[in-house]
C-alpha cells in the first residue's frame, strides 16, 4: 500500500473518532485565541481568518483549499471572504460530507469539493493560474513528496497570488536537539497518524521558494514554548477514552502526539507565500 493509499483509508477510519472529538475543524486553534480563553471552535475560525486576509483572499476571489476534510474552514473561509471556494482531497466519503455541508448551508454554488486520485495531488486537475489563492490546514504533513505538491499549489496561482497555511512539523528543542532524539518522539507520531515525515518551519519555506514562490512569512507559532494548551487538557481525556472503531490506534496516536508535545519537538508551523 502506497502512503498516499494508507492516508485514505486512516482517514476512512479517523472520520467516527475526528467528528466525535473535534467536529468539522481537524486543525488546531490559533495560540493566541485560546490565550485570551475563546473557545476551540472560534480559535479555529481565528485563525481560518487570519490566513484569508493574510492570503488577500478577496470578495469574488477564486481559491483552492488543499486537504479540506469535510469542509468546515473551506466553508467558512468562502463565507467570511465572499469567495469561491474549490476543496481538494482523496477521501471521496469527507468529500460527500463536506458536499452535503455546503448544500445544507446553502453555499453548494460556492464551494465545491474535488475528489483527487491518490497521487492527484502531483497534477492537479485544473489549469495554470487558475486560482487568487491556495489554503491548507494541517493536510501538507500527511503527503510523501511535498515538493511536488508545492510546485503545482504554485502552477495554479495566478501571478500575485498567495499560498497560505499552516501544518504539524517538527523541531529542536530543549534538550532534544539531534535530528534521531527529535525522530524518537515523532516517529511514533509518523506511524500511528500516517503521516511520512514531518518537515520544519525552513524546509517548508524553501520547499515553496523552489517552486517559485516568494515567501513573506515562516514562522513556528509556538516560537520558544510547547505546542501544548487547556485545548489539549481538555481534549486529551476524550482521546484517552474513546470507544469508538479503530480506539486502540487513535489512543496511540494520541499518547504518541502527547509526547512529543511535551517534549517540544512537535509545533505547528504557518506560511505565506507569493507567485511573482
Amino acid at each position: 500500500m502506497t502512503y498516499e493509499e494508507r492516508v485514505r483509508v486512516f482517514y476512512d477510519s479517523a472520520l467516527h473518532c475526528y467528528q466525535a472529538i473535534m467536529g468539522d475543524r481537524w486543525h488546531h486553534a490559533d495560540p493566541d485565541a485560546l490565550t485570551v480563553g475563546l473557545p476551540r471552535l472560534r480559535g479555529c475560525e481565528v485563525l481560518e481568518e487570519r490566513i484569508v486576509a493574510l492570503a488577500g483572499i478577496a470578495p469574488g476571489a477564486r481559491a483552492l483549499d488543499f486537504g479540506s476534510g469535510v469542509g468546515g474552514p473551506t466553508l467558512h473561509m468562502a463565507r467570511v471572504a465572499q469567495a469561491t471556494f474549490v476543496g481538494v482531497s482523496n477521501n471521496d466519503r469527507l468529500n460527500e460530507l463536506a458536499r452535503a455541508k455546503a448544500r445544507d448551508v446553502g453555499m453548494a454554488d460556492q464551494v465545491s469539493f474535488v475528489t483527487l486520485d491518490d497521487l492527484g495531488y502531483k497534477d492537479l486537475p485544473f489549469p495554470a493560474a487558475s486560482f487568487d489563492a491556495v489554503t491548507f490546514f494541517e493536510s501538507v504533513c500527511h503527503v510523501p513528496d511535498k515538493a511536488a505538491l508545492f510546485r503545482e499549489l504554485a502552477r495554479v496561482l495566478k501571478p500575485g497570488g498567495r499560498l497560505g497555511g499552516m501544518d504539524w512539523i517538527q523541531r529542536a528543542y530543549g534538550e532534544h536537539q539531534s535530528d534521531a532524539d527529535v525522530l524518537r518522539f515523532m516517529a511514533p507520531v509518523n506511524e500511528a497518524i500516517s503521516i511520512p515525515w514531518h518537515g520544519t518551519v525552513e524546509s517548508y519555506a524553501s520547499m515553496m521558494r523552489d517552486a517559485g514562490l516568494e515567501v513573506s512569512i515562516a514562522r513556528d507559532l509556538y516560537a520558544g514554548i510547547r505546542c501544548w494548551s487547556v485545548v489539549q487538557d481538555d481534549e486529551t481525556p476524550a482521546w484517552a477514552t474513546y470507544t469508538g472503531p479503530e480506539q486502540q490506534m487513535f489512543r496511540r496516536g494520541e499518547e504518541a502526539l502527547a509526547a512529543a508535545r511535551r517534549a517540544g519537538v512537535f509545533t505547528i508551523g504557518m506560511w505565506i507565500a507569493s507567485k511573482p
